[in-house]
């Protein structure tokens, strides 16, 4: 797994990093390979492209050697047809340059968008199959960042780095050899300043690669922020708890950061090309000086000296490019890289190889439930997360306490049983091995006999439905964020649906009816109103198993009586583990788990457990009676 270092902030002219300078400057064959492998599927049109910029990079070394011959063959010779006909051959040149650079950019476009599609598509289904303790770790801007600006900065390999490198090295290559053909002798003088092209390339190379890594995380980290603030929750809470000065000035503290690095960024990358171009212009002011002397005794043609300064244009243009190219290169892969962080994070919850449909179990033997010997420990930073996601040095691994502890129940085909015990307790967590959001560190939790390990997560999710205590809608209208759950859903089934939800007689008389947009996570409506939407999206799935944590925590009296009556008729024959602090809403259940501690306390009915004068007595004697006394 890949650590990312802190990346030490300095002065906008002051020097930068060591230990990131020497992992940036390390490019490993295998990252090379892989990235490769990620243009296989363009083979053909990266040969297409390749030629086309060939054949550009011919034709714009032709025309100094045309303007030579003009010169000195068409005009010094007051050869007017061959002055004519030439220029008309540059014209065309320049005609064709234009057509093959279209053809180029079209195709390079191609390549390059088909590259961005690649991978935001790899990256997006990748990330979706994370478990969720990824996603409890994992800051939402950095993975946004790798999704938008890191996945951009990849394809450029692909697209302008290649074309620059392919290109630039093929115009050296030819205007070279048009230089030498007229003169080897001020070819060679007009080189001597060449390692002062070359030799600054790899220490700037190495300090812009590093500063656009550090430039990449500013930059998710201040996604992070505005995506944290700019949901209508973040919202919420900073108007109720914050401090709109103190808000403003810690982003105006990210931003002066990010424009920091954008000014050494942009001075480091001037010192570089300012001090490349001056020593081609010096370049070409030697070979004016040098040339024109050497024309006026006649050892050189007025053309060649021409031609000459025009190739030298041509050919310090190129280097300066060539001798950049490490930086395009490097701030490339440092893309990539980041891209194939992710991409190499194995999620640790995942289908066997042989994993099979439990919707084949469940059919041949019932929906029962059963935890057997269940110990369960929360996976620690290092094996669910990557730093550079979560903005921090270096992941460790933090051992924690188990959470559960050799949790045994069983909920047969058909019945309820209720989870019930102090906050912290462990009954979420419960619940949530048996939606498999983890496995247990110990023990087994099955559904119709079958390990959950051993089936697949899509015929779990189709098996096991939730209602959690915090009901989750998209920024979307409400027969969408019930289609979630069955996408091919009619309307008459929505409607079913939202009328065992006791909620259609709302919906029906909104101005758009099921098209209502809810808004950012549903706050368009109150929490009662997102609840009961919630338990008509698992209702319109109908579950074989049905998990209910907190369901209807946040309903008043009322709405909680209608929904309750719901749920009971929606429940039978369906097996069901029910979660709830108010004991009022488990007392019809078949049997009653009481959890303390992460271990299974007390297990019965209402009645036996009333009698037995053990935890669960106390909670209900703690609801029932000295809420009220103390009221």
């Amino acid at each position: 797994m890949s650590m990312t270092r802190p990346f030490p902030g300095r002065s906008p002219m002051g020097g930068f990093m060591r230990q990131d300078e020497m992992k940036d400057q390390r490019v490993s064959r295998a990252t090379v390979r892989r990235v490769l492998g990620f243009a296989r599927p363009y083979r053909g049109r990266l040969a297409v492209f390749l030629v086309l910029i060939a054949l550009e990079a011919a034709a714009g070394a032709a025309t100094p050697w045309l303007f030579q011959r003009l010169i000195d063959d068409g005009i010094a010779a007051g050869d007017t047809r061959l002055v004519v006909g030439i220029a008309a051959l540059v014209a065309v040149l320049a005609l064709a340059s234009a057509g093959l650079t279209f053809a180029d950019r079209w195709i390079s476009s191609r390549i390059g968008e088909g590259l961005i599609y690649d991978l935001r598509t790899a990256v997006f289904d990748h990330v979706q199959r994370m478990p969720l303790a990824f996603f409890s770790r994992a800051k939402t801007g950095a993975l946004v960042q790798r999704l938008n600006g890191d996945v951009l900065g990849a394809q450029q390999a692909f697209t302008s780095t290649l074309q620059n490198v392919v290109s630039n090295a093929l115009t050296i290559v030819f205007v070279l050899a048009a230089m030498l053909s007229m003169s080897w002798q001020l070819t060679l003088l007009s080189l001597v300043l060449l390692p002062a092209f070359v030799l600054p390339a790899r220490w700037f190379g190495r300090r812009i690669a590093a500063i656009t890594h550090r430039s990449y995380e500013l930059n998710a980290e201040a996604a992070q922020t505005m995506n944290e603030r700019f949901n209508v929750a973040g919202a919420h809470l900073a108007k109720v708890f914050g401090d709109p000065a103190r808000e403003s000035a810690a982003y105006a503290e990210q931003a002066g950061r990010l424009r920091d690095i954008g000014v050494t960024r942009a001075l480091y990358s001037t010192w570089f090309r300012v001090g490349l171009t001056t020593l081609a212009s010096v370049a070409v002011a030697i070979v004016y000086g040098v040339g024109g002397v050497l024309a006026v005794r006649d050892q050189l043609t007025v053309g060649v000296v021409v031609a000459l300064a025009a190739y030298l244009g041509r050919l310090y243009g190129p280097l300066t490019a060539m001798s950049s190219v490490q930086v395009d290169v490097l701030t490339a892969l440092v893309s990539f890289e980041r891209v194939l962080e992710v991409l190499d994070l194995r999620p640790n919850v995942a289908d066997a190889p042989d994993a099979s449909d439990l919707r084949t179990d469940v059919a041949a033997r019932g929906a029962s439930v059963e935890l057997d010997g269940v110990g369960f420990r929360y996976p620690s930073a290092d094996e669910v997360s990557l730093a550079s996601l979560e903005s921090v040095a270096v992941l460790r691994h933090d051992p924690t306490d188990d959470t559960l502890h050799d949790v045994t129940f069983t909920v047969p085909a058909g019945r309820m049983v209720a989870l019930v015990g102090p906050s912290g307790a462990g009954k979420t967590t419960i619940s949530q091995l048996v939606t498999r959001m983890y496995d247990p560190t110990r023990g087994t939790v099955r559904i119709a006999g079958a390990d959950l390990r051993d089936v697949t997560l899509e015929s779990l999710r189709a098996t096991v439905g939730v209602v959690s205590q915090e009901a989750h809608l998209f920024h979307d209208s409400i027969a969408a964020n019930l289609r979630y759950a069955r996408p091919d859903a009619t309307d008459a089934e929505l409607e079913a649906a939202l009328r065992g939800a006791h909620v259609w007689d709302l919906v029906a008389g909104l101005p758009e009816g099921l098209d209502t947009v809810v808004g950012d996570r549903g706050y368009r409506l109150s929490g009662g109103e997102r609840q009961r939407l919630a338990i008509a999206r698992l209702l319109l799935k109908a579950p074989d198993v049905v998990v209910l944590d907190e369901a209807t925590a946040h309903l008043d009296s009322e709405s909680e009586a209608a929904v309750q009556a719901a749920l009971d008729e929606a429940l039978v024959g369906r097996t069901s583990i029910v979660i709830a602090h108010r004991l009022s809403t488990v007392r019809k259940a078949d049997a009653i788990v009481v959890v303390d501690h992460g271990r299974v306390v007390e297990t019965g009915t209402h009645a036996d457990l009333l009698a037995r004068g053990g935890l669960y007595a106390d909670l209900y004697r703690t609801q029932f009676t000295e809420t009220p006394a103390a009221a």
